[in-house]
């Protein structure tokens, strides 16, 4: 990770609306899209360290969507899972 000297660091809040911004969810639709909506609404909470991991499915608000096995289905199985959620960590991170 860099840290652009002269500027303080963006908070969650400011980095989960960048990600936002930059349409990054726009490459998901239905229920993957709203999974990762999910996810920068949990980062914004909790951080970075909680949504990598998938015991984060388990608890409200990815219940609604079924057991991780399931929610992962969305995303093409849990490789494609894991893919998303290190996209996204790359987005919330990404500087510029």
């Amino acid at each position: 990770m860099s840290v652009a000297y002269d500027k303080k660091p963006l908070t969650r809040t400011e980095r989960a609306n960048n990600v936002k911004k930059r349409d990054f969810l726009s490459k998901y639709s239905g229920v993957a899209r709203e999974i990762l909506e999910a996810l920068l609404e949990k980062y914004k909470d909790t951080g970075i360290y909680e949504i990598e991991k998938t015991e984060v499915l388990k608890i409200d608000p990815f219940l609604k969507y079924g057991k991780p096995a399931k929610i992962a289905s969305y995303f093409g199985g849990k490789a494609g899972y894991l893919e998303a959620v290190q996209e996204l960590e790359e987005e919330l991170y990404k500087v510029g």
